[in-house]
């Protein structure tokens, strides 16, 4: 019995050491870890779950100087760092290309399709009903175009720019087909939506960004969604609560602002929006924010007093940091067509508007007037909203738009 216990002790402490032995071999030939590198572009969604608010440790560490000697992690040797190449003036950083490519926008066609699916349904559908079946094309269906695009809140000077497009393509004997048909309209569609634009850009720190509109256009929401944006590739975001006669909108900022780790600077019910604002770019410049985004109080857009006050908003936070606000967004909500127009002029005539949120596109059937917006404006749109989630806020591309909006899926193929 005493000769079987030996054995099987002997076994087990053979094996440990053979275990121990391999280990010891296996880390030997393992290099140094690196260092963590800082901040990379992370995916929205899995940030937004997995990460705390705020950019990491590693992400504010001070980056090497270009010229000095560090020891490579897996050689071990000496090197020197190679100077870093000076940005480009209005270079999008890593972390504002993580913005551009987060699930808001990137160029997924369908899901565009599928937020403008109402548009397709309505104005698209109306148009695809005339050139269907068609062998050839002639004068007669460019004025049934016409009626249709200015039915659909196209508006007059961009439905004449549109049909004059497709008049020239007919006398040079281009529309031959359907597909071409489509394919003019695209590339007009294109051309008039390529009036500038892009996200926001944070070259300068704290970048300020304020948010105009009237009353119910989803201006306090669009700076919830762009806040869960930038916070997730790990900018420091302040908000600004400038709308003090509408305790549900600071409310509204304050529960986007808990949810995505931001700050919220707000003043007592009725004070006055230029002592908030004023006080919100003080703190984002003392605090080294990333960007700062400054709700305000709808405003009837034909109601001088309070257009005026738009104004010395603005001259107040040019007091707290020279040279902003860097952006003035128009928030427009698309359901309400032609009148978006009338709105966006009365604001450009008053304020210096640098882009425009088109939000609700989902909701209408008139998703057309996007065109009438960039080509009578000449204003660019920045950003669009296609539903309720914070993804559903995407950045605007006029190509992708325009395939979104004219071009032909399988399942039209196949029904044609």
């Amino acid at each position: 019995m005493i000769h079987v216990i030996l054995v099987i002790a002997i076994v087990v402490v053979s094996a440990v050491a053979l275990f121990a032995a391999r280990a010891t071999l296996r880390m030997r030939r393992l290099p140094p870890a690196p260092e963590k590198p800082g901040l990379e572009a992370p995916d929205m969604a899995a940030a937004a779950k997995t990460s705390p608010p705020g950019p990491t440790p590693a992400a504010r560490a001070t980056p090497a100087t270009p010229g000095a000697k560090h020891t490579d992690g897996r050689s071990g040797q000496a090197v020197e760092t190679a100077p870093s190449p000076a940005a480009a003036p209005g270079a999008v950083t890593p972390v504002e290309q993580t913005a551009s490519q987060s699930p808001a926008a990137k160029r997924d066609l369908m899901a565009l399709r599928r937020g403008l699916s109402t548009t397709r349904g309505g104005f698209i559908a109306k148009l695809a009903s005339v050139f269907q079946g068609k062998k050839q094309f002639d004068p007669a269906i460019l004025e049934r175009v016409e009626e249709i695009m200015l039915a659909s809140d196209v508006g007059p000077t961009t439905t004449k720019a549109i049909v004059d497009r497709l008049r020239s393509e007919l006398d040079r004997d281009a529309l031959r087909d359907e597909a071409a048909v489509w394919s003019a309209l695209r590339a007009e569609a294109v051309r008039i939506l390529s009036v500038g634009g892009g996200p926001i850009r944070t070259a300068t720190a704290p970048t300020v960004v304020l948010f105009v509109g009237v009353n119910g256009t989803g201006k306090t929401t669009t700076i919830g969604k762009l806040a869960m944006r930038y916070r997730a590739a790990g900018k420091r975001v302040l908000l600004a609560a400038g709308d003090t006669f509408r305790a549900a909108a600071v409310q509204q900022l304050e529960v986007w602002a808990a949810r995505v780790g931001a700050d919220v600077v707000k003043g007592k019910d009725g004070a006055d929006p230029s002592a908030v604002a004023f006080d919100a770019t003080t703190r984002a410049r003392e605090q080294g924010a990333d960007l700062l985004l400054i709700d305000t109080a709808g405003r009837l857009h034909t109601r001088s007093p309070l257009m005026d006050e738009i104004k010395k908003l603005r001259k107040t936070i040019a007091k707290a940091l020279e040279g902003a606000p860097h952006e003035t967004f128009l928030v427009l909500d698309a359901t309400t067509g032609q009148n978006a127009i009338a709105q966006a002029t009365m604001f450009r005539e008053a304020i210096d508007v640098t882009g425009i949120v088109l939000t609700k596109l989902d909701g209408t059937a008139k998703g057309g007037i996007i065109l009438a917006v960039c080509n009578e404006l000449k204003v660019p749109v920045r950003y669009i909203g296609l539903g309720e989630r914070a993804d559903d806020l995407r950045e605007f591309s006029p190509e992708d738009f325009a395939e979104a909006l004219f071009g032909k899926t399988e399942e039209d193929v196949v029904a044609a």
